[in-house]
């Protein structure tokens, strides 16, 4: 399958396929847009493109990525597990045998001279240019997506920064408030590397330069959202995902680069100690998220294609369009995650727990407290230490399938022995923390116990029907009439 390098691109194959929509009534952004795609995400629907917002210059592409399976399509696989099982080929440190390992080598370390970007003297995203009194950010038809919102909302601006004393860029996904025509809340979370980045600026008393994509491709955009470590480029991710590098531009007013091929581009600067009140904002946890103070960007600068199309995101209580994303995160870090943790055999994030809320592990258990080892690694593996629940299941136990999880949890569990307590950090965005950042946390330990565990009374045989009868039943079956 083809990896898209516009998001034009994909919103015609999409068409073509016949997983998107136009609507070509006039729509609202303020409301009526996000009740529309609540429906049709939770109708298990297309990807929608609202040709005539009733706010804003441009159509509005959005829900592109409301299934696992139009967001593999996105990436270019049949499959998200693929990806994965990319990763996994190349963590593996057995050295190359014969001609067929060596010319596989040779094969991984060119996919990995592929992924830099490269850079370009001219851009699509640089054909219209905007500048000083010509800035006005109502030219974009950004969304109210619920009633009690603090105002307008772009919900998927690419932020684009880099470390003033390093040099090292970031890319992150962050919802961005309109507070003006030319001015917008930073809503980055206390977790995040820009946020980092922004800390030190201030330190030394200078200003951020700041750019935020709005409707690159769609690798581009997984990657934003993606948990990368913080040492490695979110661009050479992208161009791993793509097999492709990504084109990019250097910006006209800040010395930022952005994807070539993005619909919109909004050039500014976070000046040193300033703050505005943002929110409140109906988030993905089903809550309003409360005011806060954020920094303030100041645009200078907004370019974009010629007949651009404006990409943004619906949030709300599960299941919602970042299920696609999140699902995505889920298999394509499977293999990175067993690489650091191998114990594990697999692990499912539920939409239901927002990804970070909870986590269902199982493991071929080998020796008395497994388990709660296998517990202590996860809070302790990057971006993992968000996870406020696990449970922990034996091997044979689908971890995909919640029933039979929830048969080994309320089954197989002594709460008095089989439940590990802590604390640690959790998402800036957890309204059920007492305190800000950080709070309980819970492993629930379903596998068998073992008698080293101190269990002494014989794990009972689990039933399981013989392979002789289930062959002769399938080969009877259209005798029995049912």
């Amino acid at each position: 399958m083809a990896a898209y390098t516009d998001l034009k691109d994909f919103l015609a194959a999409l068409e073509k396929s016949g997983d998107l929509r136009r609507i070509s009534a006039p729509v609202d952004p303020t409301l009526e847009m996000s009740e529309i795609v609540n429906r049709t995400v939770r109708a298990h629907g297309p990807a929608l493109l609202f040709q005539r917002p009733t706010r804003g210059d441009m159509p509005v592409a959005i829900n592109l990525f409301g299934t696992p399976e139009r967001t593999a399509m996105a990436l270019g696989v049949k499959t998200l597990d693929e990806i994965g099982e990319r990763i996994g080929n190349m963590l593996k440190p057995e050295l190359p045998m014969g001609w067929s390992g060596i010319r596989d080598g040779i094969g991984k370390v060119l996919q990995l001279k592929s992924m830099p970007p490269k850079k370009l003297k001219t851009a699509p995203c640089q054909e219209l240019v905007f500048k000083g009194d010509k800035v006005d950010l109502n030219m974009l038809p950004g969304l109210q997506i619920w009633p009690g919102d603090g105002g307008i909302f772009h919900n998927f601006g690419l932020t684009h920064t880099k470390h003033p004393e390093s040099g090292k860029r970031n890319l992150g996904l962050y919802r961005l408030q309109q507070h003006s025509h030319n001015t917008l809340g930073m809503h980055w979370q206390i977790h995040k590397n820009s946020t980092a980045h922004h800390a030190v600026a201030e330190q030394l008393g200078q200003r951020l330069p700041v750019a935020i994509a709005i409707g690159a491709d769609p690798a581009v955009c997984y990657s934003a959202s993606a948990p990368l470590p913080a040492d490695i480029d979110e661009y050479l991710f992208a161009g791993f995902l793509r097999n492709e590098r990504v084109e990019m531009v250097d910006c006209l007013t800040v010395p930022l680069q952005v994807p070539a091929n993005a619909q919109i581009v909004l050039e500014g600067y976070l000046e040193p100690g300033e703050r505005a009140p943002e929110g409140p904002f109906g988030d993905h946890t089903g809550f309003y998220t409360p005011v806060e103070p954020f920094p303030v960007l100041h645009i200078e600068a907004i370019t974009m294609q010629r007949d651009p199309i404006y990409h943004s995101i619906v949030t709300s209580q599960p299941p919602q369009e970042d299920h696609g994303l999140g699902k995505a995160t889920e298999r394509i870090f499977a293999p990175l995650l067993r690489f650091m943790i191998p114990d594990i055999v697999d692990y499912d994030l539920p939409a239901e727990g927002v990804f970070h809320n909870a986590a269902i592990v199982s493991i071929r258990k080998r020796y008395p407290k497994h388990a709660q080892k296998v517990m202590n690694a996860i809070w302790g593996a990057h971006m993992m230490s968000l996870t406020k629940l696990i449970i922990v299941v034996d091997e044979d136990c689908d971890v995909h399938d919640y029933s039979e999880v929830a048969f080994r949890a309320f089954g197989n569990v002594d709460y008095s022995r089989d439940l590990l307590l802590t604390e640690g950090p959790v998402d800036h965005l957890d309204h059920s923390s007492y305190q800000q950042f950080w709070g309980g946390k819970a492993g629930v330990d379903a596998t068998r116990k073992l008698p080293t565990e101190g269990y002494t009374r014989g794990w009972p045989e689990s039933m399981v029907m013989s392979p002789e009868i289930v062959q002769k039943v399938d080969r009877r079956w259209k005798e029995y009439g049912l």
